[in-house]
């Protein structure tokens, strides 16, 4: 598989410009930080993206079509990455899927170094301290207080 280097992150389109589930690398002072190109999708609860805010697949078949919400009711709690600008309903965006990233809202527990799920996460738009081997882990906490994870989720 080859990547795209030097994204443009923040990028959001009406168009599909870079076929869906395409992979973009970029190298930051932080550290690699790897995006993958979705379909926003704001579900039955018409959940806006927020940079920064998580994402997850939409619905049974969100993986399959590289389509994510930030409305954790439409998702199979498998996340997708971070939403890294508001795309609308239907556009297109990158979310980081990989390496350090810092969300906007704050864990409500755990502690650094806790795996993350979006498994009773109690608000759209987060993750929560997994409780269960069954849980998705899709990030590390990294510094709570900064509210920094390490992402991984899945390509």
């Amino acid at each position: 598989m080859a990547y795209i280097l030097g994204i443009k992150s923040d990028e959001t389109s009406t168009t599909d410009d870079h076929g869906l589930g395409t992979i973009g690398k970029n190298v930051t002072s932080d550290g690699i930080k790897t995006f993958k190109w979705m379909k926003y999708d704001t579900g039955a609860g018409s959940v806006a993206a927020v940079s920064g805010q998580v994402a997850y697949y939409y619905t049974l078949d969100g993986y399959k079509n590289h389509t994510c919400s930030s409305d954790l009711s439409d998702s199979v709690e498998i996340g997708a990455g971070v939403c890294q600008s508001a795309p609308g309903d239907g556009e297109y965006a990158w979310f980081q899927i990989g390496g350090p990233a810092t969300l906007a809202l704050a864990l409500t527990a755990g502690a650094d170094g806790d795996p993350l799920t979006p498994t009773g996460a109690g608000a759209d738009g987060t993750l929560d301290v997994s409780a269960a081997v069954t849980d998705n882990i899709c990030a590390i906490a990294g510094d709570i207080s900064d509210k920094e994870v390490v992402c991984t989720f899945p390509e």
